[in-house]
């Protein structure tokens, strides 16, 4: 509780700003925005929505001269970070023309209020610091931008469809549809959820309405999950894409390919239903480790196109990025980047569909050893030295795991976009959880996780047979000449809650009149 003590938060904010070569002062009275602006970083505190206090920071060009307007960028934080997170990428900013103001978003750290998990206030909060950086610096009403990681990101993409003020969004590693991310397939992503509460409880004060989503959530209240549905999509800016599309605001989405807590399918969804200026960026990596290293003010790809970006839609350079090609991916497996026109053109090079022909009957609530690995570390791995989650697919408990396997390839085969599996299901108990992992397996029978993905059901009849259609994460991954695929299906994943009850046994079966297969789609050659 000490971290949250105001000489503890001013301490560290003079050091990281120290850290960075920066000056900074705190501001005795806040600006107008008419005089001349005070270059360097200054710390103000800012009103928020319903009478809060937000605490703040303020990057000015070094050039402004007064009566002189700049575009505005404004940064709300991620989840549990103080306003010092963006401090080098807003003096960027600021060098190159921008009144950037960055603030610790409501219920964290010092700001007031309680942690509203992206909730009307929060939004609400958005305008109200626009309003006070308009009256209080030399920032221009009409070049207004949002950006933020995580859960700066969620907030600003709602933010832009409730302020038309606002012309352009950097929304990187967050969340257009919070039911997707961490309800996914109907199944609790434990160790996702689990963090975010214990990092919102260390860091802030979460509300009374958290508290409550919270437990039900972790708890497995079915009898609650209408309302925590409902509570979900209230936080998700895909259910008011039509009002940001009416707002006409450029938006660039940017993610990681093994991102645990907002997983990119939800993404790419929410772009293919945009209508303005948009971009999409899928890389290696986990949660905000893509755009980590440019948070201490190291080179970055996603944040120098994050510069470009609202270079190109509030100064409106013609720096070419409008002419790229929307679609941006790196593959995990390499190092070069490859452009589409759009999401449905990745995997243009058609699906191919791996049958599923042999029946297999499962025992459920043990881990076979086929799982999704752990939460950061496993996507991080992968991303700096290619080292994914393994399983020894011949080693396999076959009475806990369901394998099929393709034939070895004889060239390489470059897996883009969302592969599906369709199949049919009997359980002997109404509820129930599996998992789909898809490997590449090596010619010693080790499998190197491609992707997976977890199915719930609840209500069924035992003994009867149902149909599911699952898609499992987005990825981009080149499986090697001489390997072959994997489909492994279990029913226990530390990154996930499941619901098998005690003694369940499942049965994966293809009917006749309805094969059951596994469909990869694949980049053109």
């Amino acid at each position: 509780m000490a971290l949250r003590t105001p000489t503890a938060a001013a301490v560290a904010a003079v050091l990281a700003a120290t850290a960075l070569g920066l000056a900074p002062h705190q501001a005795q009275a806040a600006p107008t925005a008419g005089s001349a602006a005070t270059p360097g970083l200054r710390f103000h505190d800012i009103p928020g929505s319903g009478g809060i206090t937000l605490k703040g920071n303020v990057f000015t060009p070094a050039g402004a001269v007064p009566g002189g307007r700049y575009p505005l960028i404004v940064l709300p934080t991620s989840w549990g970070m103080p306003q010092i997170e963006y401090i080098a990428q807003a003096k960027k900013l600021a060098d190159s023309g921008y009144v950037v103001v960055s603030y610790t978003s409501r219920g964290f750290w010092l700001s007031g209020g309680e942690i509203e998990t992206a909730g009307p206030a929060d939004i609400a909060d958005v305008s109200a610091v626009i309003d006070w950086a308009l009256a209080h610096t030399p920032a221009d009403a009409d070049r207004v931008g949002l950006g933020g990681v995580s859960y700066g990101a969620g907030i600003s993409l709602q933010a832009s469809a409730h302020d038309p003020r606002v012309k352009a969004v950097v929304a990187l590693s967050g969340w257009a549809d919070l039911i997707e991310s961490i309800y996914s397939g109907r199944t609790q992503h434990r160790q996702a959820a689990g963090l975010l509460g214990a990092a919102g409880y260390l860091t802030g004060r979460p509300g009374p309405e958290l508290k409550q989503i919270l437990g039900d959530f972790l708890g497995s209240r079915l009898d609650k999950e209408e309302a925590m549905i409902e509570w979900g999509r209230k936080r998700s800016a895909v259910e008011r894409v039509d009002r940001i599309n009416a707002n006409g605001a450029a938006i660039m989405l940017g993610n990681a390919w093994g991102d645990t807590i907002f997983p990119p399918n939800q993404y790419a969804t929410f772009f293919e239903k945009l209508t303005g200026p948009k971009r999409l960026e899928f890389r290696p990596g986990d949660h905000a480790t893509a755009e980590a290293t440019g948070l201490f003010g190291l080179p970055n790809d996603t944040w120098t196109n994050a510069h470009r970006w609202f270079d190109r839609y509030l100064k409106g350079e013609r720096n070419g990025i409008d002419g790229e090609a929307p679609v941006q991916i790196k593959s995990r497996s390499t190092d070069g980047y490859e452009g589409y026109a759009s999401w449905q053109e990745v995997g243009a090079g058609g699906a191919e569909r791996i049958p599923l022909g042999d029946k297999e009957h499962l025992l459920t609530g043990v881990n076979s050893g086929a799982d999704g690995g752990i939460v950061f570390l496993s996507s991080v791995l992968d991303q700096f030295v290619k080292a994914p989650p393994v399983a020894s697919i011949p080693l396999l408990p076959r009475t806990f795991a369901a394998v099929w396997q393709s034939d070895r390839y004889a060239e390489e085969r470059r897996v883009r976009g969302t592969v599906r599996l369709h199949t049919t299901v009997t359980p002997t108990r109404g509820d129930g959880t599996f998992v789909a992992h898809l490997y590449d397996v090596g010619p010693l029978g080790i499998g190197k996780l491609i992707t997976h993905a977890p199915h719930t059901f609840h209500g069924k009849t035992p003994g009867q047979p149902f149909g599911v259609d699952l898609d499992l994460f987005s990825t981009a991954y080149d499986v090697p000449e001489g390997h072959r695929l994997a489909l492994v299906v279990d029913t226990v994943d530390p990154l996930y809650i499941e619901h098998n009850p005690a003694g369940a046994q499942l049965t994966f079966s293809s009917p006749r009149t309805d094969p059951s297969y596994v469909s990869v789609p694949l980049r053109e050659q």
